[in-house]
């Protein structure tokens, strides 16, 4: 089950990710991510990078851990398939998680994804359950 919205945006991508924990809404944000870059492809876990991001408050760690996933992608040649073992610190705004993934030459990308911006990023909890709102510049 899709755990993620897209919603209207003029010029970009925006999305809502849900979860009932924060790491289940950065899971979801991942999620959407990976949709928006690329649709409808099954990607293979064939290695797996250990991922660490720091940030100054959670909107940060949001960001760094996204752009992180970005920079995989265009520096590494590695495009990510699931986050497993995430761990989020909320008082050192410290993010682990092991990625799994694949080389992207193995796939079509269907969007050039240029960057995460903090236009009108948002991260809240309502009821016990996370939602997370992010803004794409493609």
């Amino acid at each position: 089950m899709r755990k993620y919205k897209f919603l209207e945006h003029t010029a970009d991508i925006k999305f809502q990710a849900f979860g009932n924990s924060l790491e289940e809404a950065f899971i979801s944000s991942f999620d959407a991510l990976k949709e928006i870059i690329v649709e409808k492809n099954r990607i293979k876990s064939v290695k797996k990078i250990k991922l660490k991001v720091k940030g100054n408050d959670l909107k940060e760690l949001l960001y760094n851990f996204l752009e992180e996933v970005l920079f995989l992608l265009d520096a590494k040649d590695f495009i990510a398939s699931e986050i497993k073992n995430i761990k989020i610190d909320v008082k050192k705004n410290l993010f682990e998680a092991d990625v799994l993934g694949d080389r992207v030459s193995n796939y079509k990308i269907s969007n050039d994804v240029k960057a995460i911006t903090y236009n009108d990023m948002s991260i809240k909890e309502e009821k016990g359950k996370f939602i997370v709102q992010v803004v794409v510049d493609v």
